[in-house]
């Protein structure tokens, strides 16, 4: 019998499911960005002070 590794069928490249989580991954980190660097993100320091009245004086 010949030497064989477990990982003689395999090509090499990289399975699915590793590239559709790091896509996932890579679109929630630029999204959390984009949000941070616009002010709309619902985790600043803004998030824990109560909404200004508009009108009140």
């Amino acid at each position: 019998m010949a030497n064989q590794s477990p990982y003689a069928g395999s090509n090499g490249s990289t399975p699915r499911w590793v590239k559709v989580f790091g896509i996932i991954a890579l679109v929630l980190v630029l999204l959390f960005v984009i949000l941070h660097l616009t002010g709309n993100s619902p985790f600043g320091p803004s998030s824990h002070t109560p909404p200004m009245e508009q009108g009140v004086q």
